[in-house]
Parts: structure tokens; sequence; C-alpha cells
């Protein structure tokens, strides 16, 4: 059977979301060149496994990698594995590319696949859901593995993009067969160290201030980079990381505040790329407890009332935040997927209802709220663009409708380790599929929490139909049908007010003339296609 194959070549079509932005480049230069740069956090740890979080993801990218990669416009790209089939409906088999070494000069086999995938299905790994489908992983030969499913799943290859391969033996010799759980506060070996088959090492690390990275000798790929060294900064200030850039003191950095881009862009040394981000950003509602956390509506949880979802979403004024904090550069969104993921459409775009505060006044009223009753924001501070800005104006806006929220900003480690926990009541997260595919938000933000899904479904929505149709859809095989069903699934959600969508924000990186980098839809910069003039 070879229908699923032919799904993935028009899924694998369908993710070419967006071109990149490459700034004007002139033939790679001789090497020796050191490329700087800056974000406005450090990675949460080298352990691949340890947290869904795209910025982890996308730093360890450089050093580990998956079966199936991603190209300059995300199409799907052979890495690991050279070409991948469906010997069978229910088993994906994947060749891998031979002469493949690690950075310690081991040689890459099935074996190290095997164990890497059976590592991120145990307890302690964030990463469980990419591969929730597999029931079995099986040694055909040194470089063939098969893995196997109680269903068929056509879109496994686009759910392993971010699923990374460790050495099997370098985890034993050094007590890293398990992941590293960030949210439980566990620490490895892998969490402070690394050892993959991709571009780059790490020459050295001082975890939230610098580490520098330098080629990997042993990589397998084509070298189109001209950096013999790179060195990373997070900078969590947009202030101090934007005055970097313009001093010369970095290459490049991101994101750059929509405040700050005409004064980069004016500055002859600099310049600004931008784009439009995959990422939704959303508010989760606590719909599960018998009694709301932190609120004076003793012995019951308002939250659990759609009319008083549908009056907190009523009460946001979205044209504000995307005009006063976000520059009018956000795009507001009306669906839980951004235009540029697979299943997106348009009809699923237009918002649930207006922004109306009388409305929300009376709503709250009818559910027996007239004055309104108190509960807990949770917001980082440091991981989304302008996220503590936002959440600020929403609890304002809340509170014009009389409720009284009170702000709980941190930073993303704490955010995540509490939001993550379901340990809270009202709280702003982001979510961009790893896949890109409509399912990965269904499965892991929308699905009822169970097992290796609803990961990230932090408020404990639940709807039985949407669960059915997330299952369904994982092994559709017919695309126009499997759209039909993303779309009802994420009318349930709408008409549930399950989640209150808020925006996509747009990219903006600066750069120094001279740089040459991709800019994917993604925000994931890929140091193997950087070069320096």
């Amino acid at each position: 059977m070879r229908l699923p194959v032919l799904l993935t070549t028009a899924l694998s079509a369908a993710f070419l979301v967006a071109s990149p932005v490459l700034l004007p480049t002139s033939a790679v230069a001789q090497e020796g060149k050191t490329f700087r740069y800056a974000y406005r956090v450090d990675p949460a740890s080298l352990d691949p496994h340890a947290l869904a979080e795209t910025f982890t993801l996308s730093w360890l990218g450089q050093i580990y990698e998956p079966l199936v990669g991603r190209g300059k416009n995300l199409e799907l790209v052979p890495a690991l594995a050279t070409k991948w089939e469906q010997p069978e409906p229910d088993v994906w088999r994947f060749h891998l590319r031979e002469g493949v070494k690690f950075a310690d000069g081991t040689p890459l086999t099935a074996d190290d696949v095997i164990f890497s995938l059976q590592r991120v299905k145990k307890d302690g790994s964030d990463m469980a859901y990419t591969v929730a489908s597999v029931t079995d992983i099986k040694k055909v030969d040194d470089h063939t593995v098969d893995l196997v499913m109680a269903k068929p799943n056509p879109i496994l290859p686009v759910q392993i993009t971010s699923t990374y391969i460790m050495s099997k033996d370098w985890a034993e010799k050094n007590g890293a067969t398990a992941p590293a759980s960030v949210k439980a506060k566990v620490e490895n070996f892998a969490s402070t160290n690394a050892n993959g088959t991709g571009p780059f090492m790490i020459a050295s690390r001082q975890a939230g201030v610098k580490t520098e990275l330098v080629p990997n000798p042993n990589w397998w790929g084509e070298k189109s980079s001209n950096v013999s060294k790179v060195v990373f900064t997070p900078i969590q200030s947009d202030a101090t990381r934007v005055a970097a850039l313009l001093s010369g003191e970095v290459d490049m950095v991101y994101p750059v505040p929509q405040q700050d881009v005409a004064r980069i862009e004016g500055n002859d040394g600099t310049k600004v790329i931008k784009g439009s981000e995959l990422r939704t950003m959303m508010l989760a509602m606590d719909q599960h407890r018998d009694e709301l956390q932190n609120s004076d509506a003793k012995g019951k949880n308002p939250l659990k009332d759609k009319r008083v979802r549908q009056a907190i979403y009523q009460a946001i004024d979205m044209n504000a935040i995307r005009d006063r904090i976000m520059g009018g550069t956000s795009h507001i969104a009306g669906t839980m997927i951004a235009p540029g993921i697979n299943g997106y459409d348009p009809k699923l775009d237009d918002r649930a209802a207006p922004y109306d505060p009388e409305a929300s006044k009376k709503l709250l009223a009818e559910a027996g709220y007239p004055d309104g009753f108190t509960f807990t924001m949770d917001c980082s501070n440091d991981r989304y663009v302008n996220d503590e800005r936002i959440c600020q104006a929403i609890v304002g806006m809340l509170g014009r409708v009389g409720l009284k929220v009170t702000l709980n900003a941190q930073t993303r480690s704490k955010f995540f380790e509490k939001v993550l926990s379901r340990d809270t009541s009202f709280a702003m997260i982001g979510w961009q599929p790893l896949s890109y595919d409509a399912h990965s938000t269904l499965q892991d933000t929308m699905n009822t929490p169970v097992e290796k899904v609803g990961t990230y479904n932090i408020g404990n929505y639940s709807n039985p139909k949407v669960d059915e149709l997330t299952r369904k859809i994982e092994v559709e095989v017919d695309p126009a049908k499997r759209n039909a069903m993303i779309f009802e699934a994420m009318m349930l959600d709408k008409a549930d007010y399950g989640h209150i969508p808020v925006h996509q924000a747009g990219l903006a990186w600066g750069v120094r003339k001279g740089v040459n980098v991709v800019q994917r839809s993604d925000d994931s910069l890929e140091l193997k296609w950087v070069s320096v003039d």
C-alpha cells in the first residue's frame, strides 16, 4: 500500500510554508570567520529529549540531527535517513545514511536509532508525543530500521523532524540513558554535554553566559558555511541585545523589538530581516478543577462555564494588542493554527465573537458573577515577543469587565515548570507544531491529557469529539477528508471557547551587513547556512 507515501509527499509540498529570507550572498569566502549572535534566552538543556520548546530544539538541531530534516523552505529533506517508505501500511522503514559518525568518532548505526527512539518514549521525555503512534522499533540491518504502529500513520515522517538521534554508546558510558526532564528539574550528563552527528559541536559552555561552537569535522553534509567559530550569548534585555548589535559586539540578534526596527535599519552597518511566525500564542483556561485556584469563587470553578470563557474572549481587544504592543506586525488569530501550517483554512481564522466589553459583563452576570471574581494569570517574561506586556494589557482589559486578575510573570524556566504541571488557572503560552501540521496542535494542545498526548493542554480542555477526530486525522490518507476533519475539530474548540487564540507575531532579525543568514518561518537559525563576508 503506497497511498500514505503519496499523502506524505502531498504534505511535504504543503509545508513550503514561506520562502526563506536570504541576505545578499557572495561566494563563500575563505574559512576562519567567527560568527557571534544573541538570543533572549539560553537553551533550557542540552538533552535533546528534555523539553519540547521551539528555541531549545532549534539550537540543539545544530548539534544533533533527526532521521528526516527540513530544508530552507521547511520542505522535508533527507537527514540521517536517506529515504523512507512503507513496506506495510502500519510500518515505516528508514534507510540510514552510511558513513555517518558522531562528533566523538563513533559510527551511527541502527542501534543508535533504536536506542534514541526508545529513550524518547521513556518517562522524563518531553518528546514522546512525536512517536506516540509507534509501538515497536525493529532493526532490519545495521542501516535499516522499521517503526511499527498499531494503525497506519501517514504523517510519521513529518512528526519526527525534531526527534534527535543520540549515540547509544556515549549515553550508556555517561549514565544518560534516560531523558533528564526539565519540568522535573532532573539533570544528568546529557543536560550539560552533547555528542551529535550535526554540523557543529560544542567547544566550551558557560550555561546562561556564553557557548562556543566549532564545525564538527565528522559531519557528513555539504559545507556551505565559512564559519570556523560560533559564539552564542543569551541576552534577555531587548535594549542590551540591540545595543550589542549596533556596537558591533555581535553579528546578529533576534528577536528585534518592533520599536527598535527603525533604529537598526537606519544604521549604516545593520539591517532587519522580517517575516511571519508559525507559532500561535493562545490563552488556556483551567476547565478541570472543581474549585478555581487562588480565587474568591470558593467551591466552584467559573472557567468551567462556557459563558465565562466567552466573556473573557470578548473582553480582550486583540486589535489594541496588535496595534499598540506589537507595532501592527502581528496576525490576529481566529484559530489555533497559523497560515502556513498544513490543515489551515482561512475560514477558520474568523474570530468566534467580536470584542465587546458590555457583552462580557452580561455573560458574567448570566453565569452568576455580576461582580466578577478573582484569579491569577501565569505568563512568561522572557520567552515570547512582548509576552509580559501582552499579559499586562489582558489583565487590564479583564479588569474593566469586573474580573480581578493577579499577574504572575516569571522567567521561562519557572513559567514552564509551573504551567506544564497544570498548576495554573489562566495562562498565555505559544505553540508551533514541530511537524508544521495541524494534527500536532490537536494532539498536543487540545486533546484530553492522557499518557503521552495533551502534554501542552495546560487548561485541561476536553471534548471527546475533538479527541476522536484527532485520532482519525492521524491515520487518514485522503487529504480532502483529513482537512475536513481538521476543520471540524478546530471549529469545535472555537465553539467551546476551549482556548483563546491571540496572534502570530512577526519575525524580526537584526544582522550586520556582510553576514548572510537564512530566515525560515519557524524562527530557526541554521548555522550550516551562515557565511560571513
